[in-house]
């Protein structure tokens, strides 16, 4: 749950009582029309009873002008997201607050919130007096299929006249950002290569040091083995040391996204596009949580910045604050003008470990750099969109089955992925192929899923 700080409306306006008159509605215009026609008339015709009657229809507007200049500045404004971040096509809830921060009591207040049009018709709500140091919540809803951040603000106050006579409509200044996600899906817990049962899902051991000269030691503790005691550097520090424990090291995953923009065909939410991009997000969340250390990858060799050594998340905080990081930056990934992805080969280096990518249509010559990928990581695992299938609603045509043959060649583990597939059961085909490679020995297997 996020919150946004109170704005309160506060100070003299600067711009004297010119705005206030701009603010005149259209009954307080007509009574000081009537009133100005009235005075002139009195003074064509001698009547000195109408221009009192003109001088009391001028009056009563500039009086509602005049009260309300010098009261509109009396409330605080403040705005709630529960929560700030929410999957594409899932609500989300605004919450505003007024406070009344004058000893008197305001008047009628008609409060609007500006939202960008695709989270829907912009909130209206009509408060009624409010007591001195009271205070009014009302709450409306936000939903977007489209992930992306959206700016919610400013807050307009507007303030009327018991009259009707005159309207002044002020903004706050605080803005919130909210943020639309990636759909993400459960995916089945899917046992790799490289694992170690004895150590949590995805971690590797690794000792902590090289030799004899290069250990680190630290004090003893209650129930150490006394069999890992060093003695060199209980001799140095004149208490007693033991060697370091095998340190655990996560298991490293590489998430490639491809993002080119004549890779994809067609838009909108249920876009192949969009599919790839929940694609990744379903992916990273779920290696996170199985303890991966992961990275984002794009075609253009960009990974999330400010992560852990070498772009890699999970490593350093929890898997919960790395998804939310990554989330974050799958809401505003967009297309890229790139046309190959020599940038993510030239990014990858040899036993990076396990390599899931996401790829839109292939041609003859990035086929063949994708293969080369393989080569340069450990388990490879790619999700082969034709993006003209999506487009036209039908399945995968002829020349995705050749470029899956040729990436299964390189050792990959490919999969084409029709329109609609759901990710859940295409992960348990890769499974199922890695295992069937296993078996018969396929060609490029060199160990896989089990």
């Amino acid at each position: 749950m996020a919150s946004g700080g109170p704005a309160a409306v506060d100070g003299e306006d600067k711009g004297g009582l010119r705005p206030a008159l701009s603010g005149l509605t259209t009954r307080g215009r007509s009574f000081l029309a009537a009133g100005v026609a009235a005075a002139i008339c009195a003074f064509v015709l001698g009547q000195s009873n109408l221009l009192q009657v003109g001088f009391l229809l001028i009056a009563l507007p500039l009086i509602c002008v005049a009260a309300l200049y010098h009261t509109r500045y009396r409330v605080a404004g403040s705005r709630r997201l529960s929560p700030a971040r929410v999957p594409a096509g899932s609500e989300a809830r605004v919450h505003l607050r007024m406070d009344n921060v004058t000893r008197m009591p305001t008047g009628l207040l008609m409060l609007q919130d500006h939202v960008p049009y695709v989270l829907g018709p912009r909130p209206r709500f009509v408060l009624d007096r409010v007591e001195p140091g009271g205070r009014r919540e009302v709450s409306y809803r936000v939903r977007s299929d489209l992930r992306g951040r959206y700016p919610l603000g400013p807050l307009q106050l507007r303030l009327s006249d018991p009259f009707g006579m005159c309207e002044l409509t002020r903004s706050f200044s605080a803005f919130d950002t909210l943020t639309v996600v990636p759909r993400t899906e459960p995916l089945p817990p899917v046992r790799l290569a490289g694992e170690s049962p004895a150590y949590g899902d995805g971690r590797q051991r690794s000792q902590a040091l090289a030799g004899e000269d290069d250990v680190i030691p630290r004090g003893y503790r209650h129930g150490d083995d006394l069999r890992r005691v060093h003695w060199r550097s209980t001799a140095r520090y004149g208490e007693l040391m033991v060697r370091r424990e095998e340190q655990p090291q996560r298991a490293r995953c590489t998430v490639l996204l491809d993002t080119r923009r004549s890779a994809y065909h067609g838009a909108g939410p249920d876009s192949a596009f969009e599919w790839a991009v929940s694609g990744a997000a379903s992916a990273l969340v779920h290696m996170l949580e199985r303890g991966f250390a992961v990275r984002l990858l794009t075609d253009t060799g960009s990974s999330v910045p400010g992560e852990g050594a070498d772009g890699y998340a999970g490593a350093t905080q929890g898997a919960a604050d790395s998804a939310g990081l990554l989330m974050d930056t799958l809401a505003v990934v967009d297309h890229s003008d790139t046309h190959g992805l020599s940038g993510a080969y030239e990014v990858l280096r040899g036993g990076e470990g396990l390599l899931v990518a996401f790829f839109g249509d292939l041609d003859e010559e990035q086929t063949a750099v994708v293969a080369r990928m393989r080569q340069r990581s450990g388990v490879a695992v790619a999700f082969v969109l034709d993006s003209n299938g999506w487009a036209q609603g039908m399945g995968p045509a002829n020349p995705v089955e050749e470029r899956l043959r040729r990436l299964r060649e390189a050792g990959w583990t490919a999969l084409a992925v029709p329109p609609g597939a759901a990710l859940p059961e295409l992960w348990r085909q890769a499974a199922r192929q890695r295992s069937e490679s296993a078996v018969t020995g396929g060609p490029g297997f060199t160990g896989g899923w089990s």
